[in-house]
C-alpha cells in the first residue's frame, strides 16, 4: 500500500470569526458528480470548535470552489456537554436523513477536558444540521469513564457498527492518559450498546493516544485507519475479518511526514473513500491540523 500526497487542499483564511485557525478532522461527503463536501473542525479567538465545509471536484481537489460562510454546526449553550467545542466524526446516510456524529468538547478543572458523542441531523433535502438532542448519545459511564471521542459508523445487515476513541485514564499530564479504540452497536443508530471491546491498543507507554478510526470493506476484509501518537502523531492502519478483532500492520498504511511543509511534523485524522475505482485519504499536517488538511491518493 503506497499513498502519493497530491497537496494541501485548505486551510482557513482568518476572515470569519468562527474558523480563524485549524481545519482537522475532514470528512468528504459526494454531492453529485465529481463534487464534494469536506466537512472539518475549525477553531475561533476562544480556542473553540465549530463543524464547517468547502467544496472541492475530486479531480482537481486543491482548488476549492466553494467556502461555508456560517458553520453547520457550532458549540452547544453555555452548561450542556459540548459548550466548549463541536469536532467532526463521521456523516452517514439514513433513510433518506444524513447522521453527522459529532464529539463535543467540555473543558474541566481538575483533567484538561471531558468528551462524550453528540448527533446533528440533516432532514432530506436540506444542507444545515440540527442537534438530534442538547444532550450526548453516548455519555460517559462505567465503560467509558473519561472521555469519547471520534466515532466512525456504517451499517451492515440493518446494524449499526461504531468504532470510537475512549480513555482508560488520566494523569498529571496529557501524556498521562491511555486513549485507544473501541467497538459499540445499536439497532437503530441512537441507542447504543458497548461490550467495552477494545479493538486497537497501545503498544507501550511511549504511545499514549489512538484515535480517529476510519473503516472500509473490502469483500470480506475490513481495513481501519487511524492515528496514534507518542510525541506526534502518525497514520496507523489494521485489518480484521469481524470488524472486532483487529492485527495492527502500522507498517503498511504507506504514507508518512513529508520532508519540509505543512505536513512535515506530524500527519493525522484520516478520512479514506472511493471515487470512480480510486481511492483518496484525506488527512491533516502539523499542529493537529493548525496547517489545514490535504489529499493523498492509492497507487
Amino acid at each position: 500500500m503506497k499513498w502519493r500526497k497530491l497537496g494541501r487542499i485548505y486551510k482557513p483564511s482568518g476572515t470569519l470569526a468562527w474558523a480563524r485557525t485549524y481545519a482537522a478532522n475532514p470528512v468528504a461527503e459526494l454531492v453529485a458528480g465529481d463534487l464534494y463536501r469536506i466537512y472539518f473542525s475549525t477553531r475561533n479567538d476562544q480556542n473553540q470548535s465549530s463543524i464547517g465545509y468547502i467544496v472541492v471536484d475530486i479531480n482537481n481537489p486543491t482548488l476549492v470552489i466553494e467556502v461555508a460562510e456560517e458553520p453547520v454546526l457550532m458549540p452547544g449553550e453555555l452548561g450542556m456537554p459540548d459548550d466548549s467545542g463541536a469536532s467532526i466524526g463521521c456523516i452517514l446516510p439514513v433513510s433518506g436523513k444524513r447522521y453527522l456524529y459529532y464529539m463535543g468538547w467540555n473543558l474541566s478543572v481538575t483533567v484538561p477536558w471531558r468528551n462524550a458523542i453528540g448527533l446533528a441531523i440533516s432532514e432530506e433535502g436540506k444542507k444545515g444540521f440540527h442537534r438530534y438532542s442538547r444532550f450526548p448519545i453516548i455519555n460517559l459511564d462505567e465503560t467509558d469513564p473519561y472521555t469519547i471521542s471520534y466515532p466512525w459508523i456504517m451499517i451492515e445487515d440493518g446494524l449499526y457498527r461504531m468504532w470510537y476513541g475512549s480513555n482508560l485514564k488520566w494523569g498529571p499530564e496529557k501524556k498521562d492518559m491511555l486513549h485507544i479504540i473501541k467497538y459499540a452497536e445499536s439497532k437503530d443508530g441512537i441507542i447504543w450498546q458497548r461490550p467495552d471491546i477494545i479493538c486497537i491498543d497501545s503498544k507501550g507507554p511511549e504511545e499514549y493516544a489512538i484515535c480517529k478510526p476510519c473503516v472500509l470493506k473490502d469483500g470480506d476484509t475490513y481495513r481501519m485507519w487511524y492515528c496514534h501518537r507518542g510525541l506526534t502523531y502518525r497514520i496507523g492502519y489494521a485489518e480484521s475479518m469481524d470488524g472486532i478483532h483487529w492485527d495492527r500492520l502500522d507498517h503498511l498504511s504507506g504514507i508518512d511526514v513529508s520532508q519540509d511543509g505543512w505536513d512535515s511534523e506530524m500527519i493525522e485524522y484520516p478520512f479514506v473513500f472511493d471515487h470512480k475505482d480510486k481511492r483518496y485519504m484525506l488527512y491533516a499536517g502539523n499542529g493537529f491540523g493548525k496547517t489545514g488538511f490535504g489529499i493523498a491518493i492509492l497507487e
